[in-house]
């Protein structure tokens, strides 16, 4: 296809600002690099630590997202492993060294020199990106361009936090059920985990959501679940769940922090991580985590509920997810 020189994309020129859409040159790929036309870009939570300035020292001015599913239309050199044409995804993790430690222990996720997409390098709020060759996903073609979006992020995250709990957990704590929890909750339902649904006090319409998607149970995030939990991931970036998560925790359990942002944590008497509870976060992802979710996603077949918007909409996407009004995942379409 032709390749405009042209393109409009949504741009952050100041954290704490909305996105401006502007018109601006179509990048080039370098060696090692793809262009690819962007047909979709989910709007992640991360997108909005990064316009709301809680992320420090974002590329400016920065078009976000990270969510980007798209086609090749050009190769840069060194190109072999993608073809012209192929339907893509384009995660948050944009680029590694290969050389620090955690590369070469295939814990890329941990690199001590990144780049992310959408916040460091410049993301898919736009009609055409670049992408490292080695941080792009095969997409399974069960799913249209908006529905396998919000597998990029939220589903990759929730499902490398859920990887840390699986094989030792049967009944799992979900607290903040948005983007990452409804894809997640599929995930663990369907592997015959009892997943229990936390959310805003009141937020009646999520506990139904998250009934809906498989979960036993759904409450308040200040309730006390029914069972005593053996683990919980929280997803909301509010730092006092996880002093709650703990304490329904049972003895041994773990608890993970599975956001890149989350809120100060309060000081907690000890006896709530006394008897073996751990702690644990959660970075950027790893490869083999979106191989395999990408993989298992048909089989379930995990369903993402989306809202979609057009691209000069993102200013209003991000709202409805500052104030909680989004159900799902919120993602941006290019036509």
């Amino acid at each position: 296809m032709q390749v405009p020189k042209e393109m409009h994309a949504m741009v952050l020129n100041e954290p704490g600002q909305a996105l401006q859409y502007r018109e601006l040159p179509v990048p080039e790929p370098d060696s090692g690099q793809v262009l690819v036309k962007v047909h979709a870009c989910g709007v992640c939570r991360t997108d909005l630590h990064v316009v709301d300035g809680e992320l420090p020292e974002p590329k400016l001015p920065l078009i976000p997202g990270h969510e980007i599913v798209g086609s090749v239309v050009l190769k840069g050199a060194n190109v072999e492993s993608i073809e012209i044409g192929e339907r893509i995804g384009i995660p948050w993790v944009g680029s590694t060294c290969g050389e620090c430690r955690f590369c070469r222990e295939k814990k890329e996720n941990l690199c001590d020199r990144p780049l992310f997409t959408g916040y460091t390098v410049d993301g898919g709020y736009a009609e055409y990106t670049v992408a490292d060759r080695r941080y792009c996903f095969h997409l399974p073609q069960s799913y249209n361009d908006t529905d396998v979006a919000p597998l990029l992020c939220a589903g990759l995250i929730g499902y490398r936090s859920y990887r840390m709990v699986e094989n030792r957990a049967e009944r799992i704590g979900i607290y903040g059920f948005g983007g990452a929890a409804h894809i997640i909750a599929q995930v663990a339902a369907y592997q015959g985990k009892k997943v229990f649904a936390f959310t805003r006090p009141g937020d009646l319409h999520a506990q139904q959501f998250a009934r809906r998607l498989g979960s036993v149970w759904a409450g308040d995030s200040t309730e006390n679940p029914p069972e005593p939990l053996d683990a919980a991931i929280i997803f909301a970036p509010v730092g006092s769940l996880l002093p709650s998560a703990l304490r329904a925790t049972i003895k041994g359990g773990i608890v993970v922090c599975g956001g890149i942002h989350m809120s100060d944590i309060p000081s907690f008497p000890y006896r709530l991580l006394w008897e073996e509870r751990e702690i644990r976060s959660v970075a950027n992802l790893t490869r083999e985590d979106g191989e395999g979710l990408l993989a298992l996603a048909p089989e379930i077949p995990v369903v993402t509920e989306t809202e979609v918007f057009p691209l000069k909409q993102a200013n209003e996407a991000l709202d409805r997810l500052r104030n909680g009004k989004l159900q799902g995942a919120a993602v941006l379409t290019m036509e």
